[in-house]
């Protein structure tokens, strides 16, 4: 356990190395689904059967990347709150950006579960054998000296069953499904590499930091996201203490000092890249914008540059996610 955990950690601070897991584990767990769950019914619900079994997993993995992306909560979260900001063009913008960002990240395993589906052709021989374009059935069946029965009994390829159309045949359309599904397969494949090395050389390239300076941001998000989880943790066990000893022991509570409200709202927004200001997280700006104005530790923000925050640059959409990437 210790060991795969360890596997976690490093596949969470490369998110590269993570998202091949993701696409190794999506794969494995498609060829499992297809063996073991996968029955094609070989009748009239051959196309629904086989587009369920193709798209609805695909839809939930998009779902499950939703839940886990830690940018979609901090999006979401106090959005309700903020709707008059929100329908300003600029925030507008912004969440827009953002959202495209969390989506790309999270169609990884969507993307891996259809084009190993396609790869494995089940899913697409079961669905195309129960369609009713007939210009697509009659060019499957071409070949077949009765082009009309072939049709009529081109569902029931699936299964193997006995009928009236040779073996041969039967084969031959199986074989040219199949050979369409795994050049669909390969497309989608060529065009996700294709896409994710666009996006990325458009994001390098836009970068408004150098190189280095790139690395050591990565190094300070990952450090502060996993030292925020430690102090928070122990900050949390600390107040636990006092208050459960306060209760029992009925006496005076110690004074422990934690944020408000408003501090907290201030650091889990959003980041936003400013030129004129050098801040690596909203923890980091935060914590430089505060002073301390009495013995209470009461803050209060400076003030703020002239110069408007922009749109977090692409290359900088690890930020929030507190992770190292290439």
């Amino acid at each position: 356990m210790d060991k795969f955990k360890t596997v976690l950690n490093i596949a969470n601070k490369q998110s590269n190395l993570g998202f091949g897991l993701i696409a190794l584990f999506t794969a494995g767990g498609e060829q499992m689904f297809s063996s073991v769950v996968f029955r094609c019914p070989c009748n009239e619900l051959n196309f629904l059967y086989g587009l369920v079994f193709l798209l609805v997993p695909a839809l939930a993995l998009l779902l499950l990347g939703y839940i886990l992306s830690k940018r979609a909560w901090k999006l979401l979260t106090g959005l309700c709150r903020r709707r008059a900001k929100l329908c300003r063009w600029r925030r507008l913008t912004g969440c827009g950006v953002v959202l495209f960002q969390i989506t790309t990240t999270a169609m990884v395993a969507p993307s891996s579960w259809i084009a190993v589906a396609l790869l494995n052709g089940n899913y697409f021989e079961c669905l195309m054998t129960g369609t009713n374009v007939s210009a697509y059935n009659k060019h499957l069946c071409e070949d077949s000296n009765s082009q009309v029965q072939c049709q009529r009994e081109l569902h029931t390829f699936p299964c193997g069953r006995a009928s009236s159309i040779p073996q041969a045949v039967r084969e031959d359309v199986l074989f040219t499904l199949r050979a369409q599904s795994q050049i669909l397969g390969w497309t989608l494949i060529a065009f996700i590499m294709l896409s994710n090395l666009l996006l990325t050389c458009m994001a390098r390239c836009t970068s408004p930091i150098s190189y280095k300076q790139l690395q050591f941001w990565r190094a300070y998000a990952e450090e502060e996201s996993t030292l925020m989880n430690s102090y928070a943790a122990k900050h949390a066990k600390e107040l636990a203490e006092r208050n459960l000893k306060s209760f029992f022991k009925k006496t005076p509570p110690e004074n422990i000092i934690t944020p408000s409200n408003r501090d907290w709202e201030k650091i889990s927004c959003l980041y936003k890249f400013s030129t004129k200001d050098h801040y690596y997280s909203t923890l980091h700006r935060y914590v430089e914008n505060c002073h301390e104005t009495d013995s209470r530790m009461m803050r209060m923000t400076s003030v703020r540059s002239s110069e408007t925050a922009d749109n977090n640059p692409a290359v900088l959409n690890f930020v929030d996610d507190g992770r190292m990437t290439l």
